[in-house]
């Protein structure tokens, strides 16, 4: 970017304006534009999505004033995110608040742009690794029966488990499935991984790393499989039936991908004949998951609707990304995090 260019930034989802003052300090050449009063109402803190305005004529053509201005976005336009690439005609790259944006690029066309994408891998890897460790042990230390003899006021003295020295399988090592085997091996936990080209992953926490195509040899020895890959072609009900009957009786599964890399029927059916010893689920392949899914009302599923990666300083880590990538911009450096069509993530 030349150094005598104003480079004008849209602010296209809330942020509190501190955040908003630390992106306009990056440089003397930046106009940030940010109009919370036509952006959706956050329905709790660091919501990237919100309530919808419903804009009045004269506020719409605010909007499409501030789009047609940008040349850089912090997330998409929300009110027509299909018709950015002619509402926004400077436009050059649009910093996403996601880590899996693939599906919703494919689905806007988006991805049929000139315009580059970055993704927020990394803001939520150590969220969804507390998580994913909060429901291994959930199942491993019995909490669904102490809850049930608390509620009883039944006091009785039992032997419970104990996750150092048990195995667990991480699907997708990136910068998220890194985060959770680090967090696990921690724990004393043996820590496998499966992932698309092993020969490209540096993940020193996993002592043993296989393609996807050889995980099935693998899954009968594991007590737990967490999910942190992408939804690709690739992956799309990559746990099926034949799969999830692999893993050993009473192995616990942990989905903080998406909820098609799982086939959901399936899943229910080994939750239910007692195959599995328990899920803990972040997403689903329906959301808001159906009131009439069985998956509410077994004792042997934790659910957490899409959240687990939504924790109070977000919106201070999703800044902290886009500084670093708007100083890189500017300086005419390799953003990090870029979104690569050929392989959909």
């Amino acid at each position: 970017m030349s150094r005598d260019a104003t480079v004008r930034v849209l602010i296209g989802s809330p942020l509190e304006r501190e955040h908003v003052d630390r992106i306009t300090a990056i440089d003397p050449c930046l106009e940030v534009l940010y109009a919370p009063d036509l952006l959706p109402v956050p329905r709790y803190q660091a919501d990237h999505v919100g309530t919808s305005r419903q804009l009045t004529d004269g506020q719409l053509d605010q909007w499409r004033a501030l789009l047609s201005a940008a040349h850089v976005s912090f997330d998409f336009d929300w009110y027509a995110p299909a018709e950015m690439p002619s509402n926004c005609p400077d436009l050059r790259w649009v910093q996403a608040s996601s880590s899996g944006i693939g599906q919703f690029l494919q689905r806007t066309g988006l991805d049929r742009t000139e315009i580059i994408f970055t993704k927020a891998a990394g803001v939520h890897a150590v969220p969804l690794a507390e998580f994913a460790l909060t429901g291994v042990l959930h199942f491993v230390k019995g909490l669904p029966t102490i809850a049930t003899r608390q509620a009883a006021h039944h006091w009785e003295r039992y032997t419970t488990q104990q996750l150092a020295g048990r195995r667990v399988m991480i699907v997708g090592l990136g910068q998220i499935g890194r985060k959770v085997a680090e967090v696990f091996t921690a724990m004393g936990v043996e820590v496998w991984g499966a992932t698309r080209n092993p020969h490209n992953v540096d993940a020193p926490s996993a002592s043993k790393i296989v393609e996807l195509a050889s995980m099935d040899e693998l899954l009968p020895e594991v007590d737990a499989i967490v999910l942190c890959c992408p939804l690709t072609p690739q992956t799309q009900g990559l746990l099926d039936k034949r799969r999830l009957s692999l893993l050993p009786a009473g192995a616990i599964v942990v989905n903080i991908a998406r909820g098609p890399v799982i086939e959901e029927a399936s899943l229910i059916e080994a939750l239910a004949d007692g195959h599995l010893g328990g899920a803990c689920l972040d997403v689903f392949t329906e959301e808001p998951l159906p009131k009439d899914s069985p998956l509410w009302g077994m004792p042997n599923v934790i659910i957490s609707p899409h959240s687990a990666s939504t924790v109070d300083v977000e919106n201070a880590m999703l800044t902290d990304l886009f500084c670093d990538n708007l100083r890189r911009w500017l300086d005419d450096q390799p953003l990090r995090n870029l979104y690569s069509n050929e392989e959909g993530y």
